[in-house]
C-alpha cells in the first residue's frame, strides 16, 4: 500500500504537468491557425526577403523556432508542424534555423510564386566581375547585423586581392553609407586600406530617412575599431548618433551627396565615375539598398516640387495638408509621423483593400491615429492627377478631389539592375531555394 501511495505521489505532478502542456499546446495551435487564416484572407502571403523554409519530413513540431523568433508572430505550430503564419513579418534574423534541434529549417530568398532578383555572389560576396563586391540589402540581406558582417567580410576579401596597394589608385571605393557601408569603412580604416566611401544622399543611408523616433530592430554586433555593440532594439536617432560619433572618432573618409554614375573596368581595376569625377580603384564594394531610384506614380503633375519620395522631417509639414501614397511600412510610418505633428492634416492613399506587408507595430500605430481623428485612411484609391493644391483620387466610386499642399510617395524603388549589368555583374532570380 505504501508503494502505491508513493507511485501516486510521483504520478500526480507528472499528470498535471502533462495536462498543462497539452492544454497550452492546443491553445497555441488554435492561435496559430487563426493567425494563418487571417493571413490567407488578406491574400498577402509572400515573404519579402530572407525567410525560413521548413522541411516537413524533419520538423517534429516542438515549437523551438516559434519561441526563438524575436518578432513573435512569424512562425506557429499547425497540425503538429512549424509553419509561417505571418510571412511578411519576417525580417530574416535566422534564429529559427539556429534553434531547430532537427535541422529542419533553411533560410531562403524569394518563393516559387514571387522571384527576387539578386546579384550572383561567391562566398566572399564577390560578383561575377572580379573586384566588384556586394554587401547588405542589395544582396538580399536586409538585417543590420547581416549587413555589418557582410561589409566587414567583403573588405577582408578586398585586402587579399592581387594588385592591391598600388599608389596610383585606391584599394576600394565603397558605395553607400548605410549599415554595410559604415561597417566596411571602419574595416577598411582598421586594415589600413586606401579607400573612400561615396553616399549619394546623407550618412546613414535609408535609416537616416526613417521617421524620427522610429524603432530599429538590430542585434549585438562587433564593429571594427569600435568593438562589441550590445544593442537589440533602439530608435533610429540613437543609432545614427552612435554611428556619427564613431565616424568622427575614427576619421572615416565618407563623402556625402556624391552619386556614382558608372563603374568602368580598366586595366588593374576600375574607374568609378561619381558626380563628374573619375576615381581609380582596385575594387568596388556596393553597399547600397535595393530601392535604387524611387518608383514613381507616372501621373500628371508628379513633376512638381511639392511631390517628394521620402519624409525628411515631419515638423516641416506643420499646418499643411499632406497626402501619403503607399501601403507598405514606409508609407504607414510616414503617415503616422505626420499625424502626430500638430496642425498637420494627414491622409493616406493606397490602391489595395488591405495594406501590403505591414508590420504589426505600424498597423497598430495607424489605427490609433485614425481612431483619434488625426489621420484619414483611403483604401481602394489611387492617384489620378496631382494639381497645384489638390490631388484627384480614383476609386470604384469615381474621382474624388482632395485638397493637398504636399504629396509624399512611398511606393518603393526599382532594383538598380541596369547599373549592375552595365558593370558586368550577373543577376539571377531567386525562387526560394535554401541558402547554404
Amino acid at each position: 500500500m505504501q508503494n502505491a501511495w508513493m507511485l501516486l505521489l510521483y504520478a500526480l505532478p507528472l499528470m498535471a504537468g502533462s495536462w498543462l502542456y497539452t492544454r497550452r499546446r492546443a491553445r497555441t495551435e488554435h492561435d496559430s491557425r487563426a493567425a494563418l487564416a487571417r493571413t490567407r484572407d488578406t491574400g498577402i502571403v509572400q515573404p519579402v526577403s530572407l525567410h525560413p523554409v521548413i522541411n516537413p519530413n524533419r520538423c517534429m513540431g516542438c515549437g523551438a523556432c516559434v519561441r526563438a523568433c524575436p518578432q513573435g508572430d512569424v512562425l506557429g505550430v499547425v497540425a503538429g508542424q512549424a509553419e509561417l503564419i505571418n510571412p511578411t513579418h519576417c525580417i530574416g534574423h535566422g534564429r529559427c534555423a539556429a534553434s531547430c534541434p532537427t535541422d529542419a529549417i533553411r533560410l531562403a530568398i524569394g518563393t516559387e510564386e514571387r522571384g527576387v532578383e539578386l546579384p550572383v555572389l561567391d562566398e566572399h560576396f564577390q560578383t561575377t566581375t572580379r573586384g566588384i563586391f556586394v554587401a547588405g540589402e542589395l544582396g538580399g540581406m536586409g538585417l543590420i547585423r547581416n549587413a555589418v558582417e557582410q561589409g566587414c567580410q567583403a573588405i577582408r576579401a578586398v585586402q587579399r586581392l592581387e594588385g592591391s596597394g598600388r599608389p596610383d589608385q585606391l584599394d576600394v571605393v565603397i558605395v553607400g553609407a548605410g549599415p554595410a557601408g559604415f561597417a566596411a569603412s571602419l574595416a577598411a580604416q582598421e586594415l589600413g586600406l586606401r579607400y573612400v566611401t561615396l553616399e549619394q544622399d546623407v550618412f546613414g543611408g535609408a535609416i537616416a530617412h526613417h521617421p524620427r523616433g522610429k524603432v530599429v530592430v538590430t542585434e549585438p554586433v562587433t564593429l571594427p575599431l569600435v568593438g562589441k555593440v550590445r544593442i537589440r532594439e533602439t530608435d533610429k536617432d540613437w543609432l545614427l548618433g552612435f554611428w556619427k560619433q564613431a565616424r568622427q572618432a575614427h576619421g572615416l573618409r565618407i563623402q556625402e551627396r556624391t552619386r556614382v554614375e558608372a563603374i568602368v573596368p580598366v586595366a588593374g581595376g576600375f574607374e568609378v565615375e561619381a558626380s563628374g569625377k573619375a576615381i581609380a580603384t582596385r575594387a568596388v564594394l556596393l553597399a547600397v539598398g535595393r530601392r535604387g531610384t524611387p518608383r514613381k506614380l507616372g501621373v500628371p503633375g508628379e513633376e512638381q516640387s511639392r511631390v517628394v519620395y521620402r519624409l525628411a522631417d515631419a515638423d516641416q509639414y506643420r499646418g499643411r495638408r499632406v497626402l501619403v501614397v503607399g501601403g507598405g511600412d514606409s508609407a504607414l510610418e510616414t503617415a503616422v509621423a505626420l499625424a502626430r505633428v500638430e496642425g498637420c492634416s494627414a491622409s493616406l492613399s493606397y490602391r489595395g483593400k488591405e495594406f501590403a506587408r505591414p508590420r504589426p507595430g505600424s498597423v497598430e500605430a495607424l489605427r490609433t491615429e485614425k481612431a483619434a481623428g488625426r489621420l484619414q485612411v483611403l483604401l481602394g484609391t489611387e492617384v489620378a492627377q496631382i494639381g497645384s493644391d489638390f490631388v484627384e483620387l480614383r476609386s470604384a466610386d469615381g474621382i474624388r478631389r482632395l485638397g493637398s499642399d504636399a504629396v509624399i510617395v512611398c511606393a518603393g524603388g526599382e532594383l538598380p539592375s541596369d547599373f549592375l549589368r552595365a558593370a558586368g555583374v550577373a543577376i539571377e532570380t531567386a525562387h526560394g531555394e535554401p541558402l547554404h
